[in-house]
């Protein structure tokens, strides 16, 4: 079944009675070479067992299922396993659960479901729900190598923009403490059906097996960067007095001491400058 033919497509939604969830953000891929070249670019063989998220009718699925040894789809839409159970008839290395992902206990799914397997994600991420899902592969501390996910173009440039740069956001160095993102590929609304009006990119995430920096309180260094980027437009003294209820003198004297210039704006800080500052709170 070739699924990226769109009247192969709408054949297949008319005999379950499916129409596209705009609550869901699906948006199907239909250009062919899309999927081929997001498994190929993640590096995926048969040593991995895959985490999919959000399968849709299973166009990358397919895919994954080619390569890998096993993959395990979870998909929160209920109309869809039944489209999954025809798409992916020919694969007897396919699983597809039912549920939400942020509600997924995953460190149980890879003890139970990949023993003895190196461990990836690879999925066409909904956008509406990208941070969110891509902060709890990271902040979970997964066995996880790497992850390939397409997102929204605008997205990814804030989750691969470099610490100390204009594009920086919080994410950004959430991203950066936890992994090396690369931004690989854009992929054109056309790509897919409905087309969105937006670009969409694939970024690949490689897990550090250590943190970058050193710090003594992880939560301390997040409540810290989000402090600064809460009114970005101010100094990262004043957003960060208000961000964490400290006196202005006090976080201007931990900043003079972790070497971050006074008139400094949350993004033209350092990773490093940041543990420097969360360990002085």
């Amino acid at each position: 079944m070739n699924l990226t033919d769109l009247s192969t497509v709408r054949a297949l939604c008319g005999r379950h009675g499916f129409s596209l969830s705009k609550q869901f953000g699906q948006n199907f891929i239909v250009n062919p070479g899309v999927c081929p070249k997001i498994v190929e670019a993640s590096g995926i063989d048969d040593t991995f067992g895959v985490i999919e998220i959000g399968p849709g009718i299973g166009v990358l699925t397919k895919e994954l299922a080619k390569r890998a040894k096993k993959v395990v789809a979870i998909e929160v839409d209920e109309r869809l396993p039944a489209i999954l159970s025809e798409t992916l008839a020919e694969f007897s290395n396919v699983r597809v659960v039912l549920g939400d992902v942020l509600k997924t206990d995953l460190a149980a799914l890879i003890r139970d479901e990949f023993p003895g397997l190196r461990v990836a994600v690879c999925a066409n991420l909904p956008y509406y729900i990208t941070s969110p899902i891509v902060m709890k592969l990271l902040e979970e501390k997964l066995p996880i190598e790497h992850i390939t996910v397409m997102v929204q173009h605008e997205a990814a440039q804030r989750l691969c923009a470099e610490p100390g740069t204009r594009e920086a956001g919080a994410v950004t160095y959430a991203v950066r403490y936890y992994a090396q993102p690369k931004l690989l590929f854009t992929v054109s609304p056309g790509s897919f059906y409905p087309a969105p009006k937006v670009t969409s990119a694939v970024i690949r995430l490689a897990l550090h097996k250590a943190p970058p920096v050193e710090v003594r309180d992880e939560a301390a260094l997040f409540r810290t960067v989000r402090a600064a980027f809460g009114q970005r437009r101010k100094t990262a003294v004043n957003s960060v007095s208000a961000g964490l209820g400290l006196p202005k003198d006090r976080v201007a004297a931990a900043m003079d001491a972790a070497g971050i210039p006074p008139a400094a704006r949350a993004e033209r800080i350092t990773l490093a400058q940041y543990a420097a500052l969360a360990d002085l709170f």
